[in-house]
């Protein structure tokens, strides 16, 4: 099935975001070591010499400007199409550092971006074509279409639960409380991101939705969700390992996303049977190369202490939650926490 301008638009745009996205991990990573070889204070201990570091600001320049092509991707092509093409932002990272962090990638690793590369390949070429959309309330209707309507309750409902019932219980203990609440809000923000780009790009071709109060719901409704996102993904990698985080977030996000948008923007109709269970498949394929990619580091860190050194420097393909939900504060923890260890080993001895 050939590609639609705007979907081709849109895989571009998705496509340089994971580039950019991916990048800004190493680059980030290097200026965090170089501020910390300077001012010998890391990021995990409290220091903040790495806002002094011009290799940081340009990391984080980076990762802006591949968060501006994401945002800009939903305006173009459907969500079944930008959100696994995020997975891709992980094989741009794990590859960069092997070569500029000296970061090894092994053969599971490998073998991980090879799924990923496939399934999203799979997905572009039996990606659906959208319908043209003409103004912000044609998004409303879709918003407010019963199945829809039915969908948003059921995530109102189960959020609540988790929050007030399962967060007080069982939210330190288990993963899927913390993710699970970020999942369903981040299906919502997509949406929300989607029809708030869509309305800035009508405006810029002169079609002005700014006068509609749908645009500034839709606005109210994105910064709501990720606000909620991240605030809790914030807890859930603070209280669990990142490499158990990352793959169970991208997976209940993707899917949770994929299945809201096929809900509200009917992606899925006029398609064939064989183009449905293609992208199903590759969509599946993405998520295994995906989880491979981060057991594979995770497997790497846990051989490393049992053999009673640290690990010099964790990949930062372990940053997945970065291409839907960016926590820089928390990731630059994390990549110089088994530094610090290392360091604290040496110290005693």
């Amino acid at each position: 099935m050939g590609l639609s301008q705007d979907n081709l638009k849109g895989v571009v745009l998705a496509l340089l975001s994971s580039g950019f996205i991916g990048a800004s991990f190493v680059i980030k990573k290097k200026g965090l070591r170089r501020a910390a070889a300077v001012s010998g204070v890391r990021a995990g201990c409290g220091g903040y010499a790495y806002l002094l570091e011009p290799l940081w600001w340009l990391g984080m320049i980076t990762m802006i400007v591949g968060e501006v092509a994401n945002f800009v991707a939903y305006a173009f092509a459907p969500a079944i199409l930008v959100t696994p093409l995020g997975a891709l932002s992980i094989i741009v990272s794990a590859v960069l550092a092997q070569f500029m962090l000296k970061e090894k990638l092994h053969r599971l690793g490998v073998l991980g971006c090879v799924m990923c590369i496939s399934g999203s390949v799979v997905i572009v070429i039996h990606a659906p074509q959208e319908s043209p959309i003409t103004s912000v309330q044609e998004i409303w209707t879709m918003a407010t279409q019963s199945a829809f309507l039915v969908y948003l309750g059921s995530v109102i409902v189960l959020v609540f639960l988790l929050i007030f019932h399962f967060v007080p219980r069982c939210g330190h203990t288990n993963v899927l409380v913390f993710t699970g609440i970020c999942s369903l809000m981040g299906s919502l923000s997509v949406m929300s991101v989607k029809a708030l780009g869509t309305a800035l790009k009508l405006t810029f071709e002169g079609k002005n939705q700014l006068f509609y109060p749908e645009t500034w719901f839709f606005l109210f409704i994105v910064a709501t969700c990720v606000i909620t996102q991240m605030n809790y993904l914030n807890k859930a990698l603070d209280t669990f390992n990142t490499a158990v985080v990352s793959p169970i977030y991208y997976v209940m996000f993707t899917s949770l996303t994929i299945l809201a948008s096929v809900i509200m923007f009917k992606d899925w109709d006029g398609q064939s049977m064989g183009s449905i269970v293609s992208e199903l498949c590759g969509f599946i394929a993405v998520l295994s190369g995906t989880i491979l990619l981060n057991s594979t580091k995770d497997s790497d860190r846990g051989s490393s202490f049992r053999g009673g050194h640290a690990p010099l420097s964790p990949t930062l393909s372990t940053g997945l939650f970065s291409g839907n939900g960016e926590t820089p504060k928390q990731d630059e923890e994390n990549v110089l926490l088994s530094e610090e260890i290392c360091l604290r080993k040496q110290e005693l001895l």
